[in-house]
């Protein structure tokens, strides 16, 4: 069954382009468009996407806002924040409202497919462009005091989700630890249940804001990017 997409952008040019690139890949369809957060909200009610490709800085209601509200509907489509500025606000703003993935306008049209394609999945996806910045800002603002959820975690478990933060995919922790795969996504698994998290990364996010992970700390071997990947 093909993935149902709805295209939200207030440029129509932009949105031709962008149903141009998805329509390319086998197994998507554009079900919709809309023109602005108000429409981007009644258009995704009412054909209920799989996925939602959606501007952040759109007139009427912006793309944040709008997905904010979808997100406390029943049933939210998987939505992904597209945009041309890969500010820290937005980056930040997107990860705490819950979104699915951020891409840059400017991202190749692989990476684009890759996202629509990981979102419907119920993966999560922050453009590789700028996941490195996006987790050092978050580690320069450490809390000072760690939230009393991590009291929950194993050692082992709290050892994953540090190299969880460091980036390390899931054969790379198995690696490191020495233990196997379907381990690392036991661990995980009880990771985002403890600490009532849905994704990798807001994990990686978590951790970063608790403080458990040093500022700047990065090991040799851990990607640039940042994808969940399933537990």
């Amino acid at each position: 069954m093909a993935i149902r997409l709805v295209i939200a952008d207030d440029q129509a040019m932009i949105r031709a382009g962008l149903r141009l690139v998805v329509e390319t890949a086998p197994g998507i369809e554009v079900v919709g468009e809309a023109a602005d957060g108000r429409q981007a909200l009644s258009v995704a009610r009412r054909l209920r996407p799989d996925v939602l490709l959606m501007d952040i800085a759109m007139p009427v209601l912006d793309g944040l806002s709008a997905a904010r509200r979808l997100l406390e509907d029943p049933e939210p489509p998987k939505i992904i924040m597209l945009t041309t500025f890969d500010t820290d606000d937005n980056l930040h703003a997107s990860l705490r409202a819950r979104v699915h993935g951020f891409v840059l306008k400017s991202s190749p049209a692989e990476q684009l497919i890759e996202a629509v394609r990981a979102a419907a999945a119920g993966d999560a996806v922050i453009d590789p462009a700028v996941a490195p910045r996006v987790i050092d800002s978050f580690a320069a603002q450490p809390q000072p005091t760690p939230p009393p959820e991590l009291a929950t975690l194993t050692p082992r478990e709290l050892e994953v989700l540090r190299l969880i933060a460091d980036g390390m995919s899931n054969p790379e922790i198995a690696r490191d630890l020495r233990i196997g795969e379907a381990t690392v996504r036991t661990h995980l698994a009880h990771i985002l249940h403890k600490l009532g998290l849905r994704d990798r990364i807001h994990a990686v996010v978590f951790a970063y804001e608790a403080g458990i992970v040093r500022p700047g700390r990065r090991r040799e071997g851990s990607r640039d990017g940042v994808r969940d990947e399933s537990c």
